[in-house]
């Protein structure tokens, strides 16, 4: 290995880009870190989308110096309330609430606008000198002491390793063989930001209804994003409703609690599916995101898990490099598999879970979880350690996630 030869990220999307700049910090400007994706033609964002960021992976964007620039377009959430009930009940009567801070001054999660998020990784990116390429990963050769990597020009680089953050159809993990598990949930996920009257207050609310989850949470100012889980025919019914038809399909869900409903964006359904990769690593290769895994939306941790696998990549990468050795030999990435695998398998399980348990008609079903909804809503140590989870500030966790640069 020399110490010229780079790192290169397929994928530009949040992992790519935050994964780009902690190998930047860490490593120093002696190692080119690459980031090519032909997404990254399409400046400013555009994403409608809004993600939870937890504590956990807030922290990791300050340690990166990211978070300064979307602090003002963040909005915290500040407690959350649990419902469970069908859709023609006259009242959702509130089975768990929890209050929104993990540590002083410190909200469990908050709600950030893609666009914003993204804009912010590619400007800091291009700062410390990250090489954004906007074009693909066409190929890639793995040997001993590195890898070659083809561009969509036709141009090569040589690398000690290769990154694939490309998404759910990585192309990457395919070239590479590695094979996933998993199945369709038969549901979509429909997304919209509406504005509203009165003010959320910080509040983020999970109405399990029978076809699954339909979540309200806060944006800045009285605007709020909204994650509607259906069948998935049902779900392209609905999105393909009149504006008039999807209001007052809308406010049987929403309620009037915050009054008068605004949709200010199309409503879009995205299909919903579980699956893990049956190994995260292949020869001088690693998978992170939704290349290693996608779950269910019902706990909002997708986005979450996948920063967490550029932590613990990052670190383990830059702990090699630091003692001289290959950061892409087998043991280095092995590593992080152990760090990372675990513990995607146990959130994977726990969304299923959840999805089986409330996704249903069932009234056994029904009963039995508002019953332990009650149980851990009178249990205030049991409420601490489901909220200490959700903020990912459990277990082994990389410096990143505890807010400590590399």
């Amino acid at each position: 290995m020399t110490t010229q030869r780079s790192i290169v990220i397929c994928g530009g999307a949040f992992a790519g880009l935050a994964l780009a700049l902690a190998l930047r910090q860490g490593l120093g400007p002696e190692v080119p870190v690459i980031v090519a994706d032909p997404a990254l033609a399409n400046r400013p964002s555009r994403d409608p989308r809004a993600s939870a960021i937890v504590a956990a992976c807030r922290k990791l964007f300050d340690a990166i110096g990211v978070w300064a620039d979307v602090a003002p377009e963040a909005q915290p959430i500040l407690d959350m309330v649990i419902t469970d009930s069908r859709l023609e009940d006259a009242t959702r009567p509130a089975f768990l609430t929890f209050a929104g801070q993990v540590e002083a001054g410190e909200p469990f999660a908050h709600m950030v606008e893609n666009r914003l998020l993204i804009d912010a990784l590619v400007k800091h990116a291009e700062a410390a000198g990250v090489e954004l390429k906007a074009m693909p990963v066409t190929g890639f050769a793995t040997r001993s002491d590195g890898v070659a990597v083809t561009l969509g020009d036709g141009s090569q680089l040589e690398a000690s390793l290769l990154v694939a953050a490309d998404g759910a159809r990585s192309r990457l993990r395919e070239r590479a063989g590695i094979q996933t598990h998993g199945w369709d949930y038969d549901q979509s996920g429909i997304v919209v930001t509406v504005g509203h009257e009165r003010d959320h207050g910080g509040r983020a609310e999970e109405h399990f209804l029978p076809p699954g989850p339909f979540a309200i949470l806060p944006l800045t100012g009285k605007r709020s994003s909204l994650v509607w889980t259906e069948r998935r025919r049902e779900a392209q019914r609905l999105v393909g409703l009149s504006a008039d038809e999807f209001h007052a399909e809308l406010e049987k869900r929403a309620g009037l609690h915050l009054g008068e409903l605004k949709v200010l964006d199309q409503p879009k359904a995205f299909p919903l599916s579980y699956f893990v990769a049956r190994s995260f690593i292949a020869p001088r290769l690693a998978l992170v995101g939704d290349a290693a895994h996608v779950i269910h939306p019902i706990a909002g941790q997708g986005l979450n898990m996948g920063l967490k696998d550029v932590a613990a990549l990052a670190e383990v990468v830059v702990d090699a490099a630091r003692m001289g050795i290959d950061p892409g030999q087998v043991d280095v990435l092995e590593s992080y598999q152990r760090w990372r695998r675990f513990d995607t398998m146990a959130m994977g399980l726990a969304t299923n879970s959840l999805n089986f348990l409330f996704s249903n008609k069932s009234t056994l079903l029904r009963t039995v979880r508002d019953i332990g909804l009650g149980i851990v809503d009178r249990a205030p140590p049991l409420k601490e350690l489901f909220i200490k989870q959700a903020a990912g500030l459990t277990g082994e966790m990389p410096r990143l996630l505890k807010g400590e640069a590399l």
